[in-house]
């Protein structure tokens, strides 16, 4: 039996068309997995899919709603034809000192990271649950271990992300569903290229930081995903894993 094999099984992976979702998603799909990428923007789903090949789909939806973000699962769940895989990427940021955030940027945050994820946990349990079991991803940070001056949304919001991840994992063991979060470090994406614009000094702090010595790439999430989302991680469930190049483990 090959414990990472995923031929029959379906995912969605929200946040799935760029960066750490769609690194995510190449990995699921290289190890057989079909795929529902879902994102806002239609055009950058539609080029992941493409990517992706032929049994990859698209779903749109603003996640920060509500019911669109349990339309969102709905939608994936009946194309796919079942659910078995849920990956919370889905993520966005705004960097400023505390004082000068507006409530409505603090709530953009965490409606779009934190909250998010709990209502598409939510919509889908009742899936994972009629398939005998399955795996929820969430995607935290190095902002779930550490604080930072410029990021108190976010770092709240991915601190929830590890607590929220703990609550389902030990709610849901007995359904058979194992529940995780991975906390990437400083990985290549737009996200962090537009950081390294905004803070003097980011790229070779983070490279003088990490023992790996080099920024992470989308891909080196490939495998921590199929890991979580395979019969290989069965017995693992409430753990926040790093993949940092070793930053969080650096004194």
């Amino acid at each position: 039996m090959d414990l990472f094999d995923l031929k029959g099984k379906t995912a969605l992976v929200t946040g799935g068309n760029g960066g750490i979702g769609l690194g995510m998603a190449r990995g699921l799909t290289a190890a057989g997995a079909r795929v529902a990428i879902a994102g806002r923007d239609g055009s950058k789903n539609a080029a992941a899919v493409k990517e992706l090949g032929g049994n990859a789909l698209s779903v749109t939806a603003d996640l920060k709603d509500e019911k669109a973000c349990r339309a969102m699962v709905e939608e994936a769940a009946k194309h796919l034809g079942r659910l078995d895989i849920l990956v919370n990427n889905a993520g966005t940021n705004v960097r400023k000192r505390p004082e000068e955030y507006s409530l409505e940027e603090w709530k953009l945050v965490l409606d779009t990271n934190l909250t998010s994820a709990f209502v598409a946990s939510q919509a889908a349990y009742p899936h994972l649950k009629r398939a005998s079991g399955g795996k929820i991803v969430n995607i935290g940070s190095m902002m779930s271990l550490f604080g930072a001056a410029f990021v108190a949304p976010y770092g709240a919001s991915k601190g929830g992300i590890v607590q929220l991840t703990r609550a389902l994992a030990c709610a849901w063991a007995r359904d058979n569903i194992q529940v995780n979060a991975v906390l990437p470090g400083w990985i290549d994406t737009a996200l962090t290229q537009r950081a390294r614009k905004d803070i003097p000094g980011l790229h070779e702090n983070v490279l003088r930081r990490t023992p790996a010595g080099r920024w992470g790439e989308p891909g080196d999430l490939s495998g921590i995903a199929v890991f979580l989302c395979s019969k290989a991680s069965d017995f693992v469930t409430g753990t926040a894993i790093p993949v940092d190049g070793g930053y969080s483990s650096q004194g």
